[in-house]
């Protein structure tokens, strides 16, 4: 598929999204997330892709943020409804994909893009990267899942001060935070996450979505993650890849897991 604003590069089991609009430091638009929601969904209906990357073009921003022109003039209905379609088409999207996505966040990640770094399942940085919420700058609040995903990942105060202050923080803060895993220099970033995706690919690919169930639903409003922990964990036994897992460590080999 073509895109105008990003790319989709498949390799040895990894796709990898990158938004192109350096011009505009990647910035978000209405055709950019829905062009992710293509991809990302492009990627996770692809029996071959195992693990999705998401990074930035060039060298100074994964993405920086909005493209503000597109709502300045937006009343009350029309920005409930903004937030409400992009939750629901790219944020809520990614963060409920069964296939595993790392960000990659290669610079400034601000306003929408931190969210969209945060709803993917975990997070590596380059030392130059950047991240913020600067919504309470412009006199709004983040509306792609900012105020709820950032108290997950970093604890209420810190997110209360991000928040409030809309100020950034830089890559090793981010790390102390919990908000990144790692952090490395720019030109080890992609080597890093396809290293980790390389990782997460030995393992199967079943069991990964059940855990990506289960996790979430530690984190959902009348959900209980125990329970739903069990009822994913005796769908495992029901698969494939459990009988060749067990197999294999029974026989004391590798596994060579199916998938199913």
């Amino acid at each position: 598929m073509n895109y105008e604003n990003i790319l989709s590069n498949y390799a040895d089991g990894i796709t990898t999204i990158t938004i192109n609009r350096p011009k505009k430091l990647n910035a978000l638009n209405k055709n950019t997330i829905q062009e992710l929601h293509d991809a990302f969904d492009a990627a996770e209906n692809d029996k071959n892709t195992k693990v999705v990357i998401v990074t930035g073009s060039g060298e100074k921003a994964f993405i920086a943020g909005a493209d503000i022109s597109e709502f300045a003039d937006f009343d009350v209905k029309e920005g409930g409804k903004l937030a409400a379609q992009g939750q629901a088409l790219l944020f809520d999207f990614v963060e409920n994909l069964s296939t595993p996505v790392i960000a990659a966040v290669n610079g400034f990640a601000l306003g929408g893009g931190l969210e969209l770094a945060m709803a993917c399942h975990f997070r590596v940085a380059s030392t130059n990267a950047k991240m913020g919420l600067p919504e309470t700058s412009l006199g709004v609040i983040p509306g792609y899942g900012g105020t709820q995903r950032l108290p997950q990942l970093v604890g209420k105060g810190r997110a209360m001060e991000m928040v409030m202050t809309a100020g950034m923080i830089d890559a090793n803060q981010a790390l102390s935070y919990g908000l990144v895993n790692h952090v490395v220099a720019q030109e080890e970033l992609l080597a890093l996450a396809e290293k980790i995706a390389g990782k997460i690919m030995r393992n199967s690919s079943v069991a990964i979505s059940k855990a990506i169930k289960a996790i979430n639903a530690n984190y959902r409003d009348g959900k209980d993650g125990f329970k739903v922990e069990i009822k994913q964990f005796g769908k495992c036994f029901g698969t494939e890849d459990f009988v060749e897992g067990t197999t294999a460590f029974l026989g004391k080999r590798k596994a060579d897991f199916p998938g199913k």
